[in-house]
């Protein structure tokens, strides 16, 4: 049960949306950003990782948290402390003269929008109705293609038009007035929604989760770059223990009838743990693919900003347009053949963009790009829809919540992982090809390939089990 006010209008959804962007936008600039970072703070391309990952791990834990205070205190007052967090940790983004800073503002602009997003979705659920509900969800989820156009040319273009000489800056400073706009016209537009129900948040949870994504994420950012030294080696031993720690106070927590985190019950589902397979070899692609095309184009290339910006321009049309078709076709069609359909699409996007890479040699231009590129966003947009769809058809109604929680939080942390493992491999490709960013970039997407190929593998072998479970037809 919930309570709620007045339906929203369509102010109350452009608000909500906006916030939706904010964070969605966010990822894009930082990407385009790296090169400048990297010329004004002196980063490594390993602290360029964990500038990008740190931000993904804060998301995912403490995304389920960010779900049960808008529950338990009000959506709208959740909401709103999310956007007031991300635009503070935007302005000490924009301040930051240390790597140091920056990492720490980062993390706290991941754990601002880990309170934002989950807002959004319930209160379009719990105030709209109807075709109202389906438009506006509908808008919920291709606005992913919308943000990440206005955050690649965007960021581009506020990087290198250099305003103030603020440089990359002015990324990160654009998101002030926007969270203050969005402040004011929630308090006014927003109706304020909760759950009837208190939620009990799993702090322990939360707690052994944090802790062993860090466990994974700086030994796997630092470890090359220092050579392995023990410390490193240790805390990636101490994730089994920890996993172990995890799931054991889980699971007693589930025999006394609470809420854990991760319910054990709900993660022996097959199509829970499909989802989780979905989440480590398409998520941690999709966020590793972005950062080494980002660092190719900008370091490797000499692509200005604003250049490096417009290249992704057809990936994010062909998502948006995907996405915005996406649900009629899961209507017709089988969703494990809507995820197969969008693994062999991008697999043929990364092999052309490998062929283009490889014809061009060390530069290619933005248009050259377009086509591959459109390719990957349009079967992107796919395997996302896919991914709900198939995590949560064996989710009881009374377990909705925990169920998307749990496929939110594992997206996100392998979004923020990505860059990390996958960075690490593109890093170790540039120094064997003796600085050759093309030749790396081409080894880097054959690996993506493989991955791939192994999902869709998985897929079809799993198919049979989840046909019952994935078909949508009416």
């Amino acid at each position: 049960m919930h309570t709620s006010a007045v339906s929203p209008g369509r102010a109350a959804l452009i608000v909500l949306l906006t916030g939706q962007m904010l964070p969605l936008i966010d990822t894009s600039i930082t990407n385009v950003a790296l090169d400048s970072i990297t010329g004004s703070l002196h980063t490594s391309a390993t602290q360029l990782e964990l500038i990008v990952a740190l931000y993904g791990v804060a998301f995912a834990v403490c995304l389920a948290m960010g779900s049960k205070l808008g529950d338990n205190l009000g959506r709208r007052r959740v909401f709103m402390w999310g956007v007031a967090a991300f635009g503070l940790a935007s302005l000490l983004c924009g301040m930051a003269n240390s790597v140091g800073a920056l990492l720490a503002a980062r993390t706290l602009q991941g754990m601002g929008a880990a309170l934002i997003v989950p807002q959004i979705l319930a209160t379009l659920h719990v105030t709209l109705s109807g075709s109202a509900r389906a438009k506006a969800i509908s808008l919920y989820g291709g606005i992913g293609g919308i943000a990440f156009i206005i955050g690649q040319m965007g960021g581009g273009w506020l990087v290198s038009a250099d305003i103030a000489g603020l440089g990359w800056r002015n990324a990160f400073f654009i998101n002030v007035p926007i969270c203050l706009l969005v402040l004011a016209m929630t308090r006014r537009y927003v109706p304020e929604t909760r759950s009837d129900a208190p939620s009990r948040i799993d702090w322990r949870g939360t707690l052994l989760l944090a802790l062993i994504l860090c466990c994974l994420l700086f030994p796997l950012a630092l470890g090359p770059e220092l050579h392995w030294p023990w410390p490193t080696t240790a805390a990636l031993l101490a994730v089994i223990p920890l996993a172990l720690w995890m799931r054991s106070d889980a699971a007693r927590q589930q025999q006394r009838g609470l809420q854990p985190l991760l319910p054990p019950r709900l993660l022996k589902l097959a199509s829970i743990r499909f989802g989780i397979l979905i989440a480590l070899l398409f998520f941690s692609a999709w966020s590793g693919f972005m950062f080494c095309m980002a660092l190719t184009m900008q370091a490797g290339m000499g692509m200005a900003p604003w250049q490096s910006g417009n290249s992704f321009i057809a990936l994010g049309v062909a998502y948006f347009v995907s996405a915005c078709y996406a649900p009629r076709l899961i209507a017709r069609h089988a969703t494990s053949t809507i995820l197969l359909t969008g693994i062999a699409i991008q697999v043929l996007g990364l092999l052309a963009l490998i062929a283009t890479l490889t014809a061009s040699g060390r530069v290619v231009g933005a248009l050259a790009l377009a086509p591959s590129t459109a390719l990957i966003g349009y079967g992107q947009a796919l395997i996302v829809n896919s991914f709900y769809r198939i995590g949560m058809r064996d989710i009881a109604a009374r377990d909705a919540g925990a169920g998307s929680a749990i496929l939110s939080t594992l997206q996100q942390a392998t979004l923020g992982l990505g860059p990390a493992v996958l960075g690490g491999l593109f890093l170790h490709l540039l120094a064997r090809s003796q600085g050759n960013y093309s030749s790396a970039l081409s080894g880097f997407l054959a690996v993506e390939v493989v991955m791939m190929l192994a999902l869709a593998t998985a897929a079809v072998c799993g198919r049979q089990h989840l046909m019952p479970v994935c078909t949508d037809k009416p």
